[in-house]
């Protein structure tokens, strides 16, 4: 049987699961919710990178990524940084929604599946 971790477990979810060589990031929001979406990106994105090297992984083994952003009009701001921070030789299949986010501070949510 494969054993299940969680990092960072809380009362409603933990930070991110490791099933097997698989992990699970929650999503992650800035800290900072006084930044545009350029600077929540490079925020939310250094919080990815934490969680992924808690679980014994990093940004070149991101299988999966979706990212929320609640002004699509805003996309190229979030892609700018996007792309400037992901492996361009392990590029993730990814999904990007326009959505209402769960406090009116978070410009951009990202969730991720990696190998380990």
């Amino acid at each position: 049987m494969t054993s299940i971790v969680r990092i960072e477990p809380g009362p409603r979810m933990s930070r991110a699961v490791i099933h097997g060589d698989t992990l699970y990031l929650a999503g992650q929001v800035s800290t900072d919710g006084s930044t545009d979406v350029a600077g929540q990106t490079r925020d939310v994105l250094a919080r990815v990178d934490e969680a992924l090297a808690a679980g014994g992984s990093d940004k070149s083994k991101l299988l999966s990524v979706t990212i929320w952003i609640t002004d699509i009009s805003r996309f190229g701001e979030m892609n700018a940084v996007w792309d400037a921070w992901v492996d361009p030789t392990n590029p993730p299949a990814r999904a990007t929604v326009e959505a209402r986010l769960a406090s009116p501070n978070y410009l951009v949510e990202i969730a991720a599946i990696a190998a380990r």
